[in-house]
């Protein structure tokens, strides 16, 4: 399983007073090809490009459930339950990205939170897809050192 990176821009919106709040906000994950290249000076669902498309896929992602996020020690976990895309034939074998995002229904308001990229496609062809996000490292970990 990949890194998960975090935007920059999600950064700076959570400390300049435009946060997310990442318990109680709609947040999807989207999966786009290899012909997306995510950039630190990407910051709304409108920035984000060449998303698959299949059988068992909904357009604009998957919104996560079961959230967590507490304070480990000096670590910010945030944690949410596992995403299945079911096995089908008619799916997608061309994902390279998973990206987070804040969905406020309009793709230039959707803030962009993390991604993470795979070293080889991936899909739900020959099996179900499945973003295992493990509680001891979560998505995010933000830490400092006291």
């Amino acid at each position: 399983m990949g890194t998960f990176t975090v935007f920059n821009q999600f950064m700076l919106k959570q400390h300049n007073g435009n946060a997310i709040d990442l318990d109680t906000a709609t947040i999807k994950v989207m999966i786009t090809t290899s012909a997306y290249t995510p950039s630190q000076a990407h910051a709304f669902k409108s920035d984000v490009t060449n998303e698959v498309s299949g059988t068992n896929y909904t357009a604009r992602g998957t919104a996560i459930s079961g959230v967590t996020c507490a304070l480990d020690g000096n670590v910010v976990e945030w944690i949410h339950a596992d995403i299945v895309w079911a096995q089908n034939a008619g799916g997608f074998s061309n994902g390279r990205t998973y990206v987070w995002y804040e969905d406020t229904g309009v793709d230039g308001t959707s803030k962009l939170i993390g991604y993470m990229t795979e070293g080889a496609d991936f899909g739900n062809v020959s099996g179900p897809l499945t973003l295992d996000i493990a509680a001891a490292t979560g998505a995010l970990n933000i830490s400092r050192t006291p």
